[in-house]
């Protein structure tokens, strides 16, 4: 890429872009795709206009086929480009800016629950799932205890969907280690398209994870067989040793699933689960901050969950006001 390396060095705007924390393979990703507009353009960056951009958009539309998602990247790496430019000084205006990829697919977005509703959700489970269950069907002393302690086990996986608003893969790489009880907070692993961070946890979840860590799990653990044993989570295949823990996993959280159904005829799945926490968590802490809490690598990724906010305002706007 030719540019003013003194002013627009390449070197300075990595790290700029190393400053918001982005993944080394989105890093690159951003640079291969500005080599390849200036390699297109032929121009200076402090010469680039809005004209130059949308041209290039229909190039890569029209000559290298690529479609809306592919050219939004390549859009998104321009933009962050021209952004490090205009704060350095160095240019009056981005000229990316209010330039949108038409026809890309948005996040769905779902039928929220308010945070006593997540509550009374979890509540009705215990109480159907735990408290209130009829084990006369099972057959034995040995399945009656072992479905017994996956239902506690899975209550828990119940309780940390809707209080920390984790998707089921991140759950899946929890261990042991990532539990402080003493400061009340477990640690959510990054993943390609999670950061890491560290979640509080409420007083009311402490007893079900000390329940869980010094009853449920020791005697899930003697029945376990070639599972990761760190895993805070673990499998209880006890006729299949082969089982791999992924397929586990997937099959409990399917299974759970389906047991939530029974209770609540608004439930879709753990995808509704977490963009309800999302949602009402930027009621309360605004737009940075969930950013962190949802683990989210861009802030367009917590942003797309403000729709929610909308359709809950207009929701309360007519209960209240039918004739509007």
């Amino acid at each position: 890429m030719k540019t003013k390396e003194t002013t627009f060095g390449v070197s300075q705007f990595v790290e700029y872009i190393e400053g918001k924390n982005l993944a080394k393979v989105t890093q690159n990703r951003y640079l291969k795709d500005l080599q390849r507009f200036f390699l297109w353009a032929k121009t200076e960056p402090e010469q680039v206009t809005k004209p130059d951009i949308l041209k290039y958009l229909e190039y890569l539309k029209n000559h290298k086929g690529q479609q809306n998602k592919t050219r939004a990247i390549s859009l998104v790496a321009l933009s962050q480009y021209f952004a490090f430019l205009l704060k350095a000084g160095q240019i009056s205006k981005n000229p990316c800016a209010f330039i949108k990829i038409r026809g890309q697919k948005h996040k769905t977005i779902y039928k929220t629950y308010t945070t006593e509703e997540l509550d009374e959700l979890f509540d009705n489970y215990y109480n159907v799932f735990i408290r209130n269950f009829d084990n006369s069907r099972q057959r034995g002393d040995y399945q009656r205890k072992l479905t017994a302690l996956i239902r506690e086990r899975n209550t828990l996986i119940l309780n940390i969907l809707v209080n920390q608003g984790v998707i089921t893969s991140e759950i899946e790489k929890i261990e042991l280690g990532d539990i402080d009880l003493s400061k009340a907070t477990i640690k959510i692993r990054a993943s390609k398209k999670h950061n890491e961070r560290t979640l509080a946890l409420k007083a009311t979840q402490i007893g079900l994870f000390i329940n869980y860590l010094q009853n449920i799990r020791p005697q899930l653990f003697d029945l376990q067989k070639n599972i990761d044993n760190n895993k805070l989570f673990l499998a209880t295949d006890r006729n299949n040793p082969k089982t791999k823990y992924k397929n586990f996993f997937r099959a409990m959280c399917n299974k759970l699933s389906k047991q939530i159904e029974t209770i609540d005829n608004q439930f879709l799945n753990f995808r509704q689960i977490r963009a309800s926490v999302i949602t009402n968590w930027l009621k309360i802490h605004g737009l940075r901050k969930t950013q962190y809490l949802a683990g989210h690598k861009h802030v367009t990724s917590t942003e797309e969950y403000q729709q929610n906010n909308l359709d809950s305002l207009i929701d309360d706007i007519n209960k209240l006001h039918p004739f509007l």
